[in-house]
């Protein structure tokens, strides 16, 4: 047993956890998950003079951070911040004081310094210029080498040793136990658990008395039956410029039509709505307005100029320049359209679709749920764990996309970085050692 710094703190071999009296060193922190989260507390903790060691049990770091990046790294948005910080729900409160203190403004500053220049399109969205992700992610793992941040891949965390240390699965089955002077979780959620995510942490926390809400799927598609004809003859086809209304709330958008029902930002933004709606009852229905930019008198007028003896699909095609898509999911639920324009024209605006649930966990882009907001302190530590904090996915929060998914996980690592340091900062002004003995069981110390 000794202090190993590329560790991150006092290493020991297999059954060391049984060991008593094993010292912290007081200088190593550890990072469990190399996401945006994690990578952006290992820069600040790294910046601050201490040995910072980021374990991933993936084969390199920030694999969905990769993913997201494929069709144009959305960073964060340039809306208002009071409006911004509104996009939050679950346990919003500590993610909005986080984005307060680490604001869009400083995310785009912060890429800029790596040399990854932003723009900001037509939508308010943020993206480097490169459009990239990868690009950002060379630039900051060379930073991060250059202050000093080991990582090790290819390690799975497995829970704490019987002295609050950490234990974890190593490349060919090694299995390792650190004590680091504090942690940083940030293990994400538990979509895409192929890219490194897999919710695995839950029963862990549990076990340490860490209370958390349940992982469910967010920015995700819904489950709608359709009839056997739209399915084999729509699958694939867009919604172009449609409205879906629910729950009292209206979302423009696109969608797309699949096999197991829609996909799209204009269902993903509804989603926290669905999902209380589908904990309810067993279905949800909401509509689709086909042509969310005409009113509903103008558009029975232009249905209602319509040639003598033309079908309706041509009417439709024509007068309400629908394309077949459209027209499919018009004529969805095996009833006739009414002929009237001023009724067709009342169903165009509303079509009915009933959803009977979310798509799966593993294809979601986030996850709601997680690390419960009670369960942290106001620097984001786990109270049942003193000395290990939380950030990320993992905490329970949920937000749209359009750049306030990675906005979070930047600013809740930043925030949870400052937390280690105050709490570092704070035992050393009260004398404190911070022993493994302590962290286990002892309260945290008053700031």
């Amino acid at each position: 047993m000794g202090v190993d710094a590329q560790y991150g703190g006092v290493v020991t071999n297999e059954g060391a956890g049984s060991a008593s009296g094993v010292q912290t060193d007081v200088r190593a922190i550890a990072i469990i998950g190399a996401g945006p989260a994690g990578l952006i507390a290992a820069e600040i903790l790294a910046t601050a003079g201490y040995r910072v060691t980021l374990y991933e049990r993936m084969p390199s770091p920030a694999r969905k951070f990769l993913m997201a990046g494929r069709g144009g790294l959305n960073l964060t948005h340039s809306e208002p911040l009071e409006t911004f910080r509104t996009r939050y729900g679950g346990g919003a409160d500590r993610v909005q004081r986080a984005i307060a203190l680490f604001p869009p403004s400083d995310l785009i500053a912060w890429a800029n310094a790596l040399g990854q220049e932003t723009f900001t399109g037509s939508s308010g969205r943020v993206f480097p210029k490169a459009m990239k992700a990868s690009p950002l992610l060379r630039a900051w793992l060379k930073r991060l080498d250059e202050l000093g941040v080991s990582l090790k891949t290819r390690h799975t965390w497995t829970g704490f040793d019987a002295v609050g240390g950490l234990t974890f699965t190593g490349p060919e089955g090694a299995v390792v136990s650190v004590h680091p002077a504090a942690t940083v979780l940030a293990l994400g959620g538990a979509s895409w658990p192929k890219l490194g995510s897999d919710g695995s942490w839950v029963s862990i926390l549990q076990r340490a008395g860490v209370a958390s809400t349940p992982l469910s799927p967010s920015n995700c598609g819904v489950l709608v039956p359709w009839s056997s004809v739209l399915k084999d003859r729509c699958a694939g086809l867009p919604l172009k410029r449609i409205a879906v209304h629910f729950g009292g709330k209206t979302q423009r958008g696109d969608l797309i039509i699949t096999r197991t029902g829609l996909e799209g930002g204009a269902i993903y933004a509804l989603g926290p709505l669905l999902r209380q709606a589908l904990h309810a009852a067993s279905n949800a229905r909401l509509t689709i307005d086909l042509k969310p930019d005409m009113l509903e008198a103008d558009l029975a007028a232009r249905l209602g100029k319509a040639k003598p003896g033309q079908s309706l699909a041509n009417t439709l095609r024509k007068a309400a320049s629908l394309d077949p898509a459209a027209i499919a999911l018009a004529r969805e639920g095996g009833t006739a359209l009414p002929r009237r324009p001023e009724d067709l024209a009342r169903h165009l605006k509303a079509v009915p679709v009933t959803v009977t649930g979310l798509g799966t966990i593993d294809r979601a882009i986030s996850t709601a749920g997680g690390v419960a907001a009670a369960a942290l302190d106001e620097n984001f530590m786990l109270t049942a764990r003193p000395g290990v904090f939380a950030a990320g996915e993992m905490l329970d929060w949920d937000a749209p996309t359009g750049g306030y998914l990675l906005q979070a996980c930047f600013a809740t690592g930043t925030a949870a970085a400052h937390g280690v340091l105050q709490w570092l900062e704070s035992g050393r002004k009260n004398g404190q050692n911070r022993s493994l003995g302590d962290r286990a069981c002892s309260d945290p110390p008053v700031r």
